[in-house]
């Protein structure tokens, strides 16, 4: 067998293994499937640093190679005839090439099918403002913010722009129209699309990721001149993530930034994922802020310590901590009674 139906192979029984999300190679360790949460390993021969490489070539053309070779870094999507769609990061350790790649779905999840709240289908309704995804690596925002994206091309006569590294879901329009971005083969960066964005007459934005201090600003502004803004953060806690998107700014635009976030904030969405009570699949826990006046003075005054309370009594918002939405999942009984009276430390442990 040669690299590339080898490697072809590897995504076959990514595809092809139920309750597999991700695929791993690296140097020293034979592949490895995630297959519910667990890193489970494809045969016992380990890979040697010339078995990665070939591999990881395999997948790429010559001007990739030469791209990954000098960036040490590369995000791509990958579209295998009969398998299906990947998004992959190819990243070195070591010095040696090593890959990640998590499947893709043909279908995009409703949010029945993912059991989300009620209250995400009304944020995903708003004519304005700024909603944030938020949960570690692997808790499933790209696929709560797609299916977010998903309703609202299915009730709402508007022009959806997502600016996205790479593309994942591919989206079709319905009542909407929606114009999917990749960076790096439809836009420079994600600063230049931010920037130009504005004269694109668009009504909702997806800006995929923020990940530093001009795409955290640009977020903000979009949200505030009248725009429904959608992005992820990698963070845990719907407090936490006002705050990280405040610390990114230096301390003496600390005010500024305060007021603008308070403006543009609408809410909060912070998600793990928690083994379901058969141990064979993952269900969505999610805290949820929605951004009412109280909470938008807290964040002016710069007493986000104290939304917390505000959350906790916030049910009529929709509001829900992630200590009440883990005992509701465990009233449903889609999850174990072993989580239902665990504080949030000890969710986070048991997440780890």
């Amino acid at each position: 067998m040669d690299d590339r139906a080898y490697t072809e192979d590897l995504f076959t029984k990514l595809a092809q293994t139920e309750g597999a999300s991700d695929l791993i190679v690296t140097t020293a360790k034979p592949p490895q499937l995630r297959i519910y949460g667990e890193l489970v390993p494809i045969g016992s021969d380990d890979l040697t640093p010339e078995d990665s490489q070939r591999i990881c070539q395999s997948i790429l053309n010559q001007e990739q190679i030469k791209s990954f070779k000098e960036e040490k870094e590369f995000d791509f999507s990958l579209c295998l005839d009969g398998t299906g769609r990947y998004r992959v990061n190819m990243y070195f350790q070591q010095g040696f090439m090593a890959l990640a790649a998590r499947i893709i779905p043909d279908k995009i999840p409703s949010f029945e099918q993912l059991k989300l709240p009620i209250i995400i289908r009304k944020l995903a309704m708003l004519k304005q403002g700024l909603v944030l995804i938020t949960g570690p690596v692997g808790s499933g925002k790209s696929t709560t913010i797609t299916s977010m994206i998903d309703y609202i091309n299915s009730v709402r006569h508007c022009h959806i722009i997502s600016i996205e590294d790479p593309i994942e879901y591919v989206h079709e329009n319905m009542l909407s129209t929606i114009d999917q971005r990749e960076v790096g083969i439809d836009t420079k960066s994600f600063e230049e699309a931010l920037r130009r964005v504005l004269r694109q007459s668009m009504d909702v934005v997806v800006v995929g990721e923020i990940r530093d201090r001009a795409s955290a600003q640009a977020a903000m502004t979009l949200a505030e001149t009248g725009h429904l803004t959608l992005a992820t953060l990698h963070t845990r806690g719907t407090i936490a993530s006002a705050s990280r998107l405040i610390d990114m700014f230096s301390p003496e635009k600390n005010h500024q930034i305060r007021m603008q976030l308070a403006s543009a904030l609408a809410g909060v969405i912070w998600q793990q994922l928690i083994p379901g009570i058969d141990e064979q699949s993952l269900i969505a826990s999610c805290e949820i802020m929605v951004v009412t006046a109280a909470i938008r003075a807290l964040i002016r005054q710069n007493r986000t310590q104290e939304i917390y309370s505000l959350i906790q009594s916030g049910k009529k918002f929709g509001m829900c901590t992630m200590q009440d939405a883990v005992r509701e999942l465990v009233d449903k009984k889609m999850i174990s009674e072993n989580w239902a009276n665990l504080d949030l430390l000890q969710i986070q442990v048991m997440l780890e």
